[in-house]
């Protein structure tokens, strides 16, 4: 009777810690601005379940991504760490197939999510490491990816194979060049459907790294778009954006069908602001720079930056909340340590702080500054520090300094008006920054064209 006393109370036990670990889900987009969505002022594009999420939610005003292009973008989200110190730092691409893998050694989130016992999944796109590098999903906390891992590969929406885990599987009747039989993100979208219900039970953590609506602007169907007075891209990339919309409204779906929907934390963001140039063929008509933010991807001013960032847990994250309090993909690690009670190792060091308490209602935390750095053509800098944002555009080029209480749109340049601090920014770049030989600060890469990803 004692032994069965016992291993009923073990079972208590193990009921209790599952219960009280939230099942975490990050869904990251690929270049969707907040321009893009409904609930940030978009008139043209439909974003009906985002805009509900936003309803359900928290709307986040400046959630700020990675830096402004993909792989050092994602790696910060994984592990934890800003640019400064993060060993992904810019697009790097590798042989035929990848990118620059994260080393060895390196320590993400789902690794500590997954030794504090979630089942954890990656869908979608990864570009951070092949399967045979040190930055494979499956070596860094994974226990199962599904989708493309090369970013280059993942500008097909119908391609010619994707994998599942390691293993590559052709799709036949899709020539990798805009036409075929399959679509890859209803694939993609059906084996997170599948994964959410055979993991029901949880702890769960899910990463759903969804390719749209990056181009190449590619849709199966433009549906509502079809008929409007627009150029085929304009119709694809709107039609992109709502096929996005209506997958994380299946995968909301999925999760009040399974009954988990309380228990469940869903983010959203994108990996980086908007793609378009205001004056672009999409910038003119969708009008992204609605918000009045200066910049697109590959800049570090605050259209490049801030993200189109949702949170929505019922009973746990305010509904209807609109917050302009800042936060970072950095963050995203000790928020989910301590939501799944699981002690981050010392040797991870994360440059984030916990949004736990902000996202239940609280204060964003309190911290020094905000740092972002950039090397594609020239190695870019940016230091947030209160309500001051410097930015320096390779490092011969002068800081400049903007006041973003009374200028969100970084137009007026108060550099010069403000020495004291300039030096304080100049210091900051210097400190948050560990050198490293792949990562030099340099005013122009010798060599550098334009890099899609």
């Amino acid at each position: 009777m004692f032994r069965t006393i016992v291993l009923l109370l073990f079972a208590c036990a193990l009921s209790a810690s599952a219960a009280s670990q939230p099942n975490l889900v990050f869904i990251l987009s690929d270049d969707l601005a907040q321009g893009d969505l409904g609930c940030y002022g978009q008139k043209l594009i439909q974003t009906p379940n985002l805009d509900r999420m936003a309803k359900e939610g928290t709307r986040y005003l400046q959630g700020y991504c990675g830096t402004s292009v993909c792989a050092p973008s994602r790696s910060c989200l994984m592990t934890g760490l800003h640019t400064g110190h993060c060993p992904i730092r810019a697009n790097r691409e590798i042989g035929k197939e990848g990118q620059k893998p994260l080393p060895a050694g390196t320590i993400t989130v789902a690794q500590i999510l997954h030794d504090a016992g979630y089942a954890t999944a990656c869908m979608g796109k990864w570009g951070m490491g092949m399967f045979d590098t040190t930055g494979s999903p499956l070596k860094l906390g994974f226990d199962h990816f599904y989708g493309y891992n090369c970013q280059r590969h993942a500008h097909s929406y119908f391609p010619t194979y994707l994998y599942n885990n390691d293993q590559r599987f052709e799709l036949p009747g899709n020539t990798g060049k805009g036409v075929g039989k399959t679509y890859g993100q209803q694939l993609i979208s059906d084996e997170v459907v599948r994964w959410v219900r055979e993991h029901k039970s949880g702890p769960f953590f899910l990463y759903y790294s969804i390719t749209l609506p990056h181009g190449d602007f590619e849709i199966d169907s433009q549906g509502i778009y079809r008929d409007k007075p627009w150029t085929e891209t304009q119709k694809n990339y709107a039609a992109m954006v709502t096929r996005l919309d209506s997958d994380v409204g299946r995968l909301l779906d999925t999760l009040k069908e399974c009954g988990i929907d309380d228990n469940t934390l869903v983010m959203t963001a994108g990996d980086n602001g908007s793609s378009f140039d205001p004056q672009s063929e999409m910038g003119r008509l969708f009008d992204q720079a609605a918000n009045g933010l200066r910049g697109y991807k590959r800049g570090l001013y605050e259209g490049a930056l801030r993200q189109a960032a949702l949170a929505r847990w019922p009973g746990q994250v305010p509904a209807g909340r609109v917050t302009a309090e800042p936060w970072a993909f950095w963050d995203f690690l000790p928020t989910a340590a301590e939501l799944a009670g699981a002690k981050i190792p010392a040797a991870c060091n994360p440059d984030g702080l916990s949004l736990v308490s902000f996202l239940k209602g609280g204060p964003a935390p309190q911290r020094d500054h905000f740092y972002w750095e950039l090397h594609e053509a020239a190695s870019l800098q940016a230091v947030r520090f209160g309500d001051w944002k410097a930015v320096r555009n390779g490092p011969e080029s002068p800081i400049e300094l903007y006041d973003l209480k009374a200028d969100a749109a970084e137009a007026y340049d108060l550099a010069k008006e403000k020495p004291d601090l300039v030096a304080k920014a100049a210091e900051l770049m210097e400190s948050s920054r560990t050198a490293h030989p792949d990562w030099p600060l340099v005013q122009k890469r010798a060599g550098q064209g334009k890099k899609r990803p």
